[in-house]
Formats: C-alpha cells, sequence, structure tokens
C-alpha cells in the first residue's frame, strides 16, 4: 500500500507542477515532454501495484525486511515532502548577491565554487562546451555566431536569449560595435556605482545546471533598483572589469526603458 501511496503522490506532485506553471522552474521546457511521460508512468505503476496489493492481502498477510522496505520508502518519499512543502522561489538579483558572480567557470575558485554548491550552475556566460565534442562546440559557435554579425541590430528573445549571450562571450572582438536589445531585471554591482547589470535567469537542462546570463551596461541614464524589468539597447564594447580582472563585452546604453516583468521570467536553452 505505501508503495501506492509513494507512486500516487508522484504523479499528484507532476500534475500540480503542471496545473501550477510551476514546472518552469526545475526544468527546461523542451524537455517538459518527459515531465508528461513520468506522471503517466507513476499513475500506471501506482494502478498496478494497487492491484498487486490487493491480491496478495487478499490471499495472505505477512512481514519481510520490514526495516529495508521502510528505508526504500523513506528515500522515495523525500522528494515528495520536498514537493508538497518547499516553496518555489523565482530566482532574482537577491540571488546574484548572495552568490556572486563568477567569470570564467574553469579554474581555481570557480570550481571550488561549483563544488560546494553540488552544481555546476553558471555566471555571465551560457557555456554548453561540456554537452558537445570540442570539434562540434566550436562548429556550432561558429555557425551561430556569423548568423548574428550578419544582422545589422540584434534583437534577442526569450527564444535566443542565450545562444546570443554565449557568442557574444565567445566572439567579444567580432561584436564589438555591434547593436543589440533584450529585456532583463536590473542588478547593480556595488563594486560599480554608476554601472548596472542586466541579467535573465537560463536553463540548460535543469535548474542543476541553471545560471545568471547577461551584460554589465554603462551610460545609463536610468538608474534602477534591483529586480526592475528593464528594455535595454545600445551597443558592445569591451572593457576591463577590474574585480574579475578581465576585458568583457559592456553594453554602452542608448535606451534603458522600465518594462513588466514577463509571465516566464527564465529562459532555456535549445539544442
Amino acid at each position: 500500500m505505501i508503495r501506492f501511496l509513494i507512486l500516487f503522490g508522484y504523479f499528484i506532485l507532476s500534475l500540480y507542477l503542471h496545473l501550477s506553471g510551476k514546472l518552469n522552474q526545475y526544468i527546461n521546457l523542451h524537455y517538459s515532454y518527459l515531465a508528461y511521460i513520468t506522471m503517466f508512468l507513476s499513475l500506471l505503476l501506482a494502478i498496478v501495484q494497487a492491484y498487486t496489493c490487493f491480491k496478495r492481502y487478499k490471499k495472505h498477510s505477512h512481514l519481510h525486511s520490514i526495516s529495508a522496505k521502510l528505508a526504500s520508502f523513506i528515500l522515495l518519499g523525500l522528494p515528495l515532502l520536498v514537493g508538497f512543502t518547499f516553496p518555489t522561489v523565482t530566482l532574482d538579483s537577491q540571488t546574484v548577491s548572495a552568490k556572486g558572480y563568477y567569470f570564467p567557470l574553469s579554474e581555481g575558485t570557480d570550481k571550488a565554487i561549483q563544488a560546494s554548491e553540488g552544481t555546476s550552475s553558471q555566471y555571465l556566460k551560457p557555456d554548453t562546451s561540456r554537452f558537445y565534442s570540442k570539434t562540434a562546440y566550436e562548429n556550432i559557435v561558429r555557425k551561430t555566431a556569423d548568423k548574428y554579425l550578419g544582422q545589422s541590430s540584434i534583437v534577442i528573445k526569450d527564444e535566443n536569449y542565450l545562444e546570443v549571450m554565449e557568442v557574444i562571450y565567445d566572439f567579444p572582438n567580432e561584436f564589438e560595435g555591434k547593436e543589440i536589445e533584450f529585456t532583463g531585471f536590473v542588478y547593480n554591482d556595488p563594486n560599480y556605482a554608476n554601472s548596472q547589470f542586466v541579467f535573465r535567469f537560463g536553463i540548460m537542462h535543469c535548474i542543476a545546471d541553471s545560471g545568471v546570463f547577461g551584460l554589465l551596461t554603462t551610460g545609463n541614464s536610468n538608474q534602477y533598483e534591483n529586480n526592475t524589468w528593464v528594455r535595454v539597447k545600445g551597443k558592445i564594447r569591451n572593457h576591463y572589469h577590474k574585480e574579475l580582472n578581465q576585458v568583457l563585452p559592456t553594453l554602452e546604453v542608448q535606451s534603458f526603458i522600465k518594462v513588466d516583468k514577463p509571465e516566464n521570467t527564465y529562459v532555456y536553452k535549445e539544442f
């Protein structure tokens, strides 16, 4: 009976995440079909388990390996407890302030941060290189960069946010002088009083490999508070960032306009 309750609980939890619209805070929505499959299988297995349990109790009833079964039930039940009792929190500038931002992620301190977090969280630049062979990745980002370099002005939307940000950081010299426009939330860097980052939280596959991605902006005529959503437009310039000890693609602002917070604040990688 406990197996039935756990399996049925997974079905209810999956259904709840779908109906509440909170699934987008856990996985890349391009993989939502997997969540539907899981929901269906959970219900199917729950029905099978209920039938098996009914037949077993109809014939006889006895206890076997109670402690081992109890331990397995507890482990299987923990995700349900977390899913139903822990509130989901939309990531924002407070998350950035708590974690800080780091770039690049390949060496030293950043590796230690990832190890301590138990995740592969990314900051500033989306990096999909680990999902491809070296040659395949180089070909993909080169082709993607050429596509956008051929545009006189680049309008970044939710659908292409991560791929554009990735190639801007991969080829900063080639994108210098390019005009771009995108939407994000403001994060005021405490080390730069006259500069603001404009970020979006993005998910590669699931929340474990999520990150905060965007650009440092300069020349803003409007200084907004953290978490203010803005539509920003300007040209890419490369500036040295003292704290990060490297040159960063930076947006020299032409317009910086407050907008409404989008219904879904996350962006996702298309593979």
